[in-house]
């Protein structure tokens, strides 16, 4: 399983989820217009304030889902970069030693 194309899906289901839900917002907001219940200015204001929410609402989503992510990569036992990037560095460390002891044999 790709958990890039996973994510990726999900989070363009996400963004459409948001279009979907800001069109609908301004439909409903041009009715209320129409129909006297609301002047144009605050049907923008409410459109701008959900619109904002939303924004918000979806960058915590985004937060929690890249939390989840690395969570059900660790429980995998999938290593961090920084893991990785250690081990680098201790092989490359022992692997000088190795080359030292050997010079240090053949003198």
């Amino acid at each position: 399983m790709d958990n890039n194309n996973w994510l990726k899906q999900l989070l363009m289901v996400g963004i459409g989820t948001t279009s979907m839900a800001a069109e609908k917002m301004r439909e409903v907001s041009d009715e209320w217009v129409r129909e006297g219940k609301i002047n144009p200015e605050q049907a923008k204001g409410f459109v701008d304030d959900m619109m904002q929410q939303l924004k918000s609402d979806q960058g915590n989503l985004e937060v929690q889902m890249e939390r989840q992510m690395r969570n059900m990569l660790q429980d995998l036992g999938v290593p961090r970069q920084a893991e990785v990037d250690e081990l680098r560095g201790r092989i490359d460390r022992l692997e000088r030693q190795v080359r030292d002891l050997e010079n240090k044999l053949w003198r």
